[in-house]
């Protein structure tokens, strides 16, 4: 494209150009369309790994997109079945922006995606843009091993961080809401959170580490002298042997002619996140599952 076209927006190249046709871009095997979709057509992903949208930085955003337009796409998938219905994969802060801008429709890739492509582009966007706190972050990784069967060493690949950073971080689940509070008003670290999530009793320590301002470090020697956590215990000391599991998990997947993996949890509890492909493989699912 022109060099004189470089920062002009949707509309003023529609102005200048007519309304230009939709751009096909082939990526492999899927060829991809750029085209503007109207807003009324798009819905957020009840997946997406962000919760929170900070209202001044939307608000610039829309500024901005008012002077400027939507300079980068957002990432859209049909709906199955709604050929005229789209669900937002990547760029919901855009999307969400471009509301309060007032603008009809948007800018969109249009991709064919699995609800699980869907999932770990999302949190790729999130992740890599560091835009989530770290609740959604440890949500997010959740997510994604028992909805999509994953495994820790699968996630830690996807996103480039360690398995030890995502176990650590994934610990702030099992705290309770009022902490959580506290973590995504910024009153404690994730760093903090992570060490009083093993605590018995971690809501007395995010107060201390407020009020008496603790490191990192000092929080740690607090934990050591209380008592942890007793799921916590139980957790570690009857996790499934991995051999065991892996065995479980390919009696069933041959059974069911699908991938199953065995997601275990605290005390003993734990689920059977059954994968399929295709509509097809569902109700064969289905069928064998039901007998």
């Amino acid at each position: 494209m022109s060099s004189k076209f470089l920062g002009k927006s949707l509309a003023q190249l529609n102005e200048e150009m007519g309304i230009a046709p939709d751009i096909s871009v082939l990526t492999g095997t899927e060829r991809v369309v750029v085209k503007p979709i109207p807003l009324v057509q798009i819905s957020p992903n009840p997946d997406q790994p962000r919760k929170t949208f900070d209202e001044k930085e939307l608000h610039d955003l829309s500024e901005s997109i008012k002077e400027q337009g939507v300079l980068v796409p957002i990432i859209l998938r049909t709906v199955q079945n709604k050929p005229y219905l789209y669900e937002i994969v990547a760029g919901e802060r855009r999307y969400r922006a471009a509301q309060m801008a007032g603008l009809s429709e948007i800018p969109a890739l249009v991709k064919t995606l699995s609800d699980n492509n869907a999932m770990e582009i999302a949190l790729i966007e999130n992740v890599q843009r560091e835009n989530l706190n770290p609740i959604e972050e440890a949500q997010a990784y959740q997510n994604l091993m028992e909805k999509c069967g994953y495994e820790l060493a699968d996630v830690s690949k996807l996103i480039g961080k360690s398995e030890s950073y995502i176990r650590n971080l994934m610990r702030i689940n099992s705290l309770p809401e009022s902490v959580k509070a506290l973590i995504k008003e910024g009153r404690i670290s994730a760093s903090h959170a992570r060490t009083i999530a093993v605590s018995d009793d971690p809501e007395s320590l995010a107060h201390d580490i407020i009020n008496n301002k603790l490191t990192v470090a000092e929080t740690q020697n607090h934990v050591k002298q209380t008592n942890r956590s007793k799921s916590s215990r139980t957790f570690n000391q009857n996790t499934l042997d991995s051999a065991y599991v892996a065995k479980i998990e390919s009696k069933l997947s041959k059974h069911l002619d699908a991938t199953v993996k065995l997601r275990e949890k605290r005390g003993g509890a734990g689920q059977f996140v059954i994968s399929f492909s295709n509509r097809v493989q569902m109700e064969d699912l289905i069928n064998k599952l039901s007998k």
